[in-house]
């Protein structure tokens, strides 16, 4: 095996590749990135037996060995360490890069540099899955913000494995995207394009991995879906990835979340975020953030006399009875981060239920009827269960 390769090329790829990689392999060579040739087309791929990636890139010469002295054909595919194939692409000059193999050696060069490394047993490695047929087509962009709105909610317990996956459900052309971990609950809804318009199914994807995928194929213009026996497969620009699905039953999450509210309270995002970071500095594991909701005005407090104590008053569009709740102020500063609006709405029932954060565009703030169930469900919710207040 021997080509020429641009610099950047190979190494987004090989980055792209090595970050789907396991940290501690279970056998050494899962922690290996496997380059193959194929007439001008290079594949870097990775596999360890729950993710898949490959990306494909065009080589701009590739020359054919010779059959070597005992008569076997030349290698067109090899298996190097994937964390150290990473280092050094990205630390290469920014010119083109000549890579070859030589028996147990592959051999890099880049400019003045050269690099030499050991290859691994590329025959023990596993068979790359095959990717399931395509199933429909969505706005990557749109995709990678949908699933990072969903995975912040999801749980990190891998103790509870139906806490740590995104439930992407599928109905026509509406793809719905959901992920609990207990104490909050995200849902997304967002158009695609099936391929079979009465398509309907529902899949339990691992979390870190669907938003790792996506975050990395949001920069292409759309992203095939891909659905089979236990796999899900994502592709995009040369790029393409499967992630095993996890076999486990995702809560009933539709009833949780609340048709009408007592209290509405529309208020700037980065307002709010800016003053729950400065309120929660002094809290503690045994402290929440109180709000004190009245006619006009959103009163955050935290701490007490005798660990310190904060207090800030918001002037607000609040609408209905007033309330007095508290909340883990991490999980609010979560959902406010990827709300994608400037203003949000903080829908109430009573301060033992949970509580709603909804995008608020210019025309819908200060519309919302506080004893009204919403119309229609606005794209994305963001529900947060609230603290105990004390006594």
């Amino acid at each position: 095996m021997k080509f020429r390769v641009a610099r950047d090329d190979l190494a987004d790829a090989v980055a792209w590749v090595a970050k789907s990689l396991p940290t501690r392999p279970p056998v050494p060579v899962l922690g290996g990135i496997l380059l193959e040739v194929r007439g001008s087309t290079l594949t870097v791929a990775g596999f360890d037996y729950e993710v898949s990636t490959r990306a494909e890139i065009s080589v701009d010469t590739v020359d054919a060995l010779d059959d070597d002295a005992a008569g076997e054909p030349s290698a067109d595919r090899v298996l190097v360490s994937g964390r150290l194939l990473a280092e050094i692409t990205r630390a290469l000059p920014a010119k083109p890069v000549d890579f070859s193999v030589d028996g147990p050696r592959v051999t890099i060069v880049g400019g003045s540099a050269r690099f030499t490394l050991p290859t691994m047993p590329v025959e023990d490695y596993p068979p790359l899955p095959e990717m399931p047929g395509a199933s429909g087509t969505v706005d990557a962009a749109t995709f990678a913000e949908a699933v990072a709105q969903t995975a912040i909610a999801a749980g990190r317990d891998d103790t509870l494995p139906m806490l740590t996956g995104i439930r992407v459900e599928i109905e026509g052309d509406r793809l719905t995207l959901a992920a609990t971990d207990r104490f909050r609950l995200a849902v997304r809804e967002l158009q695609w394009s099936p391929d079979a318009p009465d398509v309907s199914t529902a899949v339990l994807v691992p979390a870190r991995t669907l938003a790792d995928a996506a975050k990395t194929l949001g920069g292409a213009s759309d992203v095939t879906i891909s659905l089979g026996e236990g796999l899900l497969g994502l592709q995009a620009a040369g790029r393409r990835t499967t992630v095993r699905l996890l076999d486990v039953e995702f809560v009933k999450y539709r009833s949780l979340l609340p048709t009408t509210h007592t209290t509405t309270v529309d208020v700037p995002v980065s307002e709010l975020g800016d003053s729950i970071k400065r309120v929660s500095l002094v809290t503690d594991r045994g402290h929440h953030l109180r709000m004190q909701i009245t006619d006009g005005s959103l009163t955050l407090t935290a701490g007490g006399d005798d660990e310190g104590r904060a207090e800030e008053e918001l002037q607000v569009d609040a609408d209905g009875a007033e309330l007095l709740i508290a909340f883990n102020p991490s999980y609010l500063l979560d959902g406010l981060g990827v709300l994608r609006s400037n203003t949000v709405r903080l829908a109430f029932t009573t301060p033992s239920r949970p509580a709603l954060l909804l995008p608020v565009t210019g025309d819908e703030a200060g519309s919302a009827e506080s004893d009204g169930a919403a119309t229609e469900a606005p794209a994305y919710r963001y529900l947060v269960m609230p603290a105990r207040l004390p006594g």
